[in-house]
């Protein structure tokens, strides 16, 4: 995988919790769009902390802003998870080209 200029956003939570998020990549599947996170600060979290990990959401346009939702069926959420992995482990992925 190459070498790219990370590219944070923040978004906010349905319980008004602000989080700072690193895209890593995105996808079309299904006819939805898929984006693959990182927490912003995941090198000062530690390993049990509940926000350490990948963060997988779907993108929708809700007028003229991209909103993020999360996965609520675990078979979807299950099947996009592997197909990113697939994709970060393929020599040739670019998330920017994404």
């Amino acid at each position: 995988m190459e070498e790219y200029e990370s590219e944070l956003i923040t978004i906010t939570d349905e319980d008004g919790t602000v989080h700072e998020l690193e895209i890593l990549g995105n996808m079309d599947y299904n006819g939805k769009t898929y984006y693959l996170f990182v927490p912003a600060n995941i090198d000062e979290l530690d390993v049990d902390d509940p926000d350490y990990g990948y963060i997988i959401l779907e993108a929708i346009m809700e007028g003229e802003d991209e909103v993020f939702l999360s996965i609520e069926d675990d078979d979807e959420l299950q099947e996009v998870y592997e197909l990113f992995m697939s994709l970060m482990e393929d020599e040739d992925f670019d998330p920017e080209a994404e």
